[in-house]
């Protein structure tokens, strides 16, 4: 179980960091700000599709949707925001 935990944080880890590195880019489209800033609010949100007084699920929602939110916000990106190392073909 812990295995499983340190993998699942090392990807999270990985996608924010390029999701901020996306944010940071010159050609960042405009929904891509507007994604983060929705995924933010909803992570330090009172409002909640489960809220968090119930013990574990509550949690649980946040820990789920919002890497899942943020891997699809960087699987839309064009290649060369998303991944910098690649140029893209003209």
């Amino acid at each position: 179980m812990f295995k499983r935990l340190t993998l699942l944080w090392v990807l999270v880890r990985g996608d924010a960091r390029r999701l901020w590195t996306a944010l940071r880019h010159p050609q960042a489209p405009a929904w891509l700000k507007w994604g983060t800033a929705a995924i933010a609010l909803y992570l330090f949100s009172p409002i909640d599709l489960i809220p968090d007084i119930l013990p574990v699920i509550g949690i649980t929602d946040d820990l789920v949707l919002v890497p899942l939110a943020i891997r699809w916000l960087l699987n839309r990106l064009p290649p060369g925001i998303a991944d910098p190392a690649v140029k893209p073909q003209k």
